[in-house]
């Protein structure tokens, strides 16, 4: 007889399934229908690994067809060794049954070691492959892409292809092989009681399931009422929910909505569990039907001749251990499904193409004197709508440009530009002369350096967030770097100073604090080109003005494009270049602009700090 746990086993796997229907198993179909996967592909994968994946099918055959021992010498033990009390033959049949489950559990402990080491080395370069060309990918794909997305597909979806190695496709194999191998040995065993098992299972089988996928369909109505019951929750009691509620006196129709659905998914519930009942009570009466029927052919005239009380015992065994690797390869179909869109979820990454890239042929820049120009640039995030047209702009080695603008006029595209963060759609801009294009990225950050007003810290200490710029830096040059920055004093107050973690995104320090972390972060990379994208922008009047000084002071020889909120940044810049809806419409000194009278003086009267902030 099988044993009770394989079939509350099978239970919980379909319970499982179910968790997964139907909208998971759609999007599954979804996934293969849109990127459909190539075999081929997925075969490459595991090329360098074929002679351990042949050891693990040989392992998976030799411990399936060692198992099929175990009813054969159950029958020597009734049919021969206890009636002629022959001791001998009863302990080596004995030693044989403990020999076949100690080898079995061997093999099997073998087996899942190679798979899993396998899995393991696949997903660890997949993994890797995946982090490279994500890295790859230009800044405009993190923006439009979901939160949470990457993450999603770089853990759980990796994650869970271990899977199709260490269980679909092992399990594949053994289920296959276990089949074919208990089909035979009943065929060995007796011909006729095997005819009668193979007429009889095939109906328990759909009868199985029949039920299992009536319990899909209520199991899967209703997850999808809990989750319609989890979000009127979260929607109906959240600080936002309760506020909205309050404010329009809608309480009485979200609490009957409420209940509606409540009172509906005590229906499912009911349902539910009855349809796990009828599963359980359709496998125990199957379980129960089909030796039976067994006990009951043995005993008929026409067929009990021959049949021995050892072999009737010994078939049961074996009919009984058929169903579940039986059943496993009917629900084969989920799983391969799920595994292959997992597979098209990664190739889909995989297979972007990179927007930004390294040239063919790369320009190697000698000493960098630090001349950027913008020759005729135009560039928009579609090729719809364009964000900038036409700028035509010169900043001469050494010399500071600041550019100002209302809010969507383009300046922070614009620098973006400078840090090959985009690439102009025509036009083109240079440093020194070459076209940003021809340089290596490597190149391009080695010779241009960006402080934003966003702020990003790793969670690592405050020498491994400035070493992180630069790697080969000595200790001495990261509190250079934070004297620079304003920041050096402050570290050194700390108790654990440059070795005081910074905690998750920088929580241990104030905006400013990590506005200035960050300034000495770039500056310790020593760029020729700066570019400040509102870099002071979290700081005190009073912690900027000391930022500032510092920032004047190391942007001497340095060619610097910063994006100004306020009068003091903008005044002291060798030019000023005004913005208005990604044009230049303006440039020149603070003196040549005032005296114009136009876009910048306007913005000076109105106040520059409140009227421009970052594009």
């Amino acid at each position: 007889m099988v044993n009770p746990q394989h079939s509350h086993g099978a239970a919980e796997r379909d319970t499982q399934r179910a968790r997964r229907n139907p909208d998971s198993r759609r999007s599954d179909r979804r996934q293969l229908e849109d990127r459909p996967v190539s075999l081929r592909r997925i075969g490459r994968l595991f090329s360098a690994h074929r002679s351990t994946l042949g050891v693990v099918i040989a392992l998976i055959v030799v411990s399936s067809t060692i198992g099929l021992a175990q009813p054969f010498l159950v029958r020597h033990v009734i049919d021969v060794a206890l009636p002629g009390q022959d001791v001998g033959l009863l302990v080596w049949c004995v030693v044989g049954m403990v020999a076949v489950a100690v080898a079995s559990a061997a093999l099997g402990i073998f087996q899942t070691l190679l798979s899993t080491r396998v899995g393991q080395q696949v997903m660890h370069r997949l993994r890797s492959d995946l982090f490279t060309h994500l890295q790859r990918q230009s800044v405009d794909f993190f923006t439009r892409t979901r939160g949470g997305e990457v993450q999603s597909r770089m853990v759980n979806d990796i994650g869970s292809m271990q899977g199709v190695v260490t269980s679909t496709a092992t399990a594949i194999a053994a289920n296959v092989t276990v089949v074919i191998g208990t089909v035979i040995a009943m065929f060995a065993l007796d011909w006729r009681l095997a005819l009668i098992s193979l007429v009889v299972l095939p109906p328990a089988v759909i009868t199985t399931r029949q039920v299992a996928r009536m319990r899909y369909a209520v199991t899967s109505q209703r997850q999808a009422k809990l989750a319609d019951l989890h979000a009127q929750v979260e929607e109906g009691l959240s600080v936002s929910g309760i506020l909205l509620t309050k404010t329009l006196g809608s309480a009485p129709a979200l609490a009957g909505r409420f209940e509606r659905t409540s009172h509906e998914l005590v229906d499912l519930e009911i349902r539910s569990q009855l349809a796990g009942r009828w599963r359980m009570a359709t496998m125990q009466i199957i379980f129960a039907a089909v030796p039976a029927a067994l006990y009951l052919a043995a005993g008929l005239p026409v067929t009990r001749e021959g049949v021995t009380i050892g072999t009737l015992v010994a078939f049961v065994s074996l009919q009984s251990s058929l169903f579940r690797p039986l059943m496993g390869l009917l629900n084969v179909g989920v799983d391969v499904t799920a595994s292959l869109a997992l597979f098209s979820r990664i190739f889909e990454y995989l297979d972007l193409p990179v927007e930004i890239d390294d040239p063919a042929d790369p320009v190697r820049l000698g000493e960098v004197d630090g001349e950027v120009r913008f020759d005729h640039v135009t560039f928009g995030y579609d090729a719809s709508t364009a964000v900038l047209h036409d700028i035509d702009l010169t900043v001469p080695a050494g010399s500071s440009l600041a550019l100002v603008g209302a809010t969507g006029s383009g300046k922070s595209t614009l620098a973006g530009l400078v840090a090959r963060l985009h690439d102009p759609g025509s036009g083109r801009v240079t440093l020194d002369g070459v076209d940003l294009r021809d340089l290596t990225l490597a190149d391009v950050a080695e010779a241009v350096g960006v402080v934003t007003q966003e702020t990003y810290l790793l969670h690592a200490s405050v020498r491994d967030n400035l070493r992180h710029a630069r790697p080969d830096a000595t200790d001495e040059q990261i509190e250079a770097a934070a004297r620079a920055a304003r920041i050096h004093d402050l570290v050194e107050s700390l108790p654990e100073g440059y070795d005081t973690m910074v905690g998750s995104r920088g929580h241990r320090f104030s905006g400013g604090e990590q506005q200035r972390l960050a300034i000495a972060r770039t500056l310790l990379r020593d760029p020729r080109v700066l570019v400040l994208d509102e870099a002071t922008s979290a700081l005190d009047n009073t912690t900027e003005r000391e930022v500032q000084a510092a920032l004047d002071t190391l942007a001497r020889g340095r060619t610097t494009i910063t994006i100004a909120h306020r009068l003091s940044t903008v005044r002291n810049a060798d030019q000023i270049a005004v913005l208005d809806r990604g044009r230049v419409v303006e440039r020149g000194t603070h003196e040549e602009l005032l005296l114009a009278g136009g876009r910048y003086a306007d913005l000076v009267r109105g106040g520059l700090e409140r009227t421009t902030q970052a594009a």
